[in-house]
C-alpha cells in the first residue's frame, strides 16, 4: 500500500477517490486544486491550491513530499497538467495513473455536432442557431468573443472575465442541475443551440436529455487525447484497484 498518494483533483471523482483513502489508516492523501474556482467544495485529507510551476515543478514537488503514487484525476479538458503530470512521473519513477470518466455517447433522438475545439465550435455555430447556450466553462470564452450577431447565455460558478462575445448573459450557480432545471433554462432564455465539452459526468448530463426533449442542436467538443504511454482508468474503483487497494 502506498503511503503517500497525490491525487489532481477538480472533478467529483477526485473527491470521491480522496475521501476514500482519507479514511484508510496510515495512508496520507493530497489533492492539489488548480485554484481556479474562488469556494471549491470540500475535499478530505489535505489539500494544496495552486500550480507546481510545470512538469519540473510537479517533479521536485513529488521528491520533496516522498509521493508513492500519482492520481491524475483533472477534468478531461485539463491538457497541460495531465502532460506535465505524465512528464513528471516518467521523470521519478512515480507510479502514475490518469482517472478519465467515459465520454458521452448520443442516443436516439440527438442532434450532435462533433467539433474538435472551441474554435471549431465557433465556427459551427452561426448555422445552427441565434441563442447559444455556452456550457463550456467560463475559460476559453474568448473563442466566442468574434460572433457579433449571436445572443450567448454563460453559466458558471465565478464570474468569467473578459473577452467575451458583445452579446452575453452571464448566470452564475453551481450544480449539479435536474433536467427540469436545464430545461427551464433553456425555455425561459429562448435558446436554440446548446454548446458543451465531452466532460463525460453524470452530474452534467442533464443539459443533454434537456437538449434532446427540446429538439435542440448541440455541439460537442472532442476531448484532446491523452498523452501516449499513460495508464487510465475509468473510475474510483479502477484508481483504487490500479493502486492496489480494495473497497474502504
Amino acid at each position: 500500500m502506498p503511503a503517500h498518494v497525490l491525487v489532481l483533483g477538480g472533478t467529483t471523482e477526485a473527491r470521491r477517490l480522496a475521501a476514500d483513502l482519507a479514511a484508510r489508516p496510515g495512508l496520507r492523501v493530497t489533492t492539489s486544486l488548480a485554484g481556479r474556482v474562488a469556494r471549491p467544495g470540500a475535499v478530505a485529507g489535505e489539500v494544496r491550491i495552486g500550480g507546481f510551476g510545470g512538469a519540473q515543478g510537479l517533479a521536485d514537488w513529488l521528491r520533496a513530499h516522498h509521493v508513492d503514487a500519482l492520481v491524475d484525476a483533472t477534468h478531461p479538458f485539463a491538457e497541460a497538467i495531465t502532460a506535465h503530470a505524465a512528464h513528471a512521473a516518467a521523470a521519478t519513477g512515480v507510479p502514475a495513473v490518469v482517472l478519465r470518466r467515459p465520454g458521452w455517447q448520443p442516443g436516439p433522438g440527438d442532434r450532435w455536432y462533433d467539433v474538435p475545439s472551441l474554435a471549431g465550435a465557433a465556427e459551427a455555430l452561426p448555422g445552427l442557431g441565434r441563442r447559444a447556450f455556452l456550457s463550456t466553462g467560463r475559460l476559453g470564452l474568448a473563442a466566442f468573443a468574434h460572433l457579433t450577431d449571436l445572443h450567448f447565455v454563460v453559466r458558471s460558478v465565478d464570474p468569467p472575465g473578459p473577452p467575451l462575445p458583445p452579446d452575453t448573459e452571464v448566470v452564475l450557480a453551481r450544480g449539479p442541475f435536474t433536467v427540469a432545471d436545464e430545461t427551464e433554462l433553456l425555455r425561459g432564455h429562448r435558446i436554440d443551440v446548446l454548446v458543451t465539452k465531452d466532460s463525460g459526468a453524470a452530474a452534467t448530463a442533464a443539459k443533454l436529455t434537456a437538449a434532446r426533449r427540446l429538439g435542440l442542436p448541440v455541439v460537442v467538443v472532442h476531448r484532446p487525447p491523452l498523452p501516449r504511454g499513460v495508464t487510465a482508468v475509468p473510475d474510483v474503483a479502477g484508481a483504487l484497484e490500479w493502486l492496489g487497494l480494495g473497497p474502504a
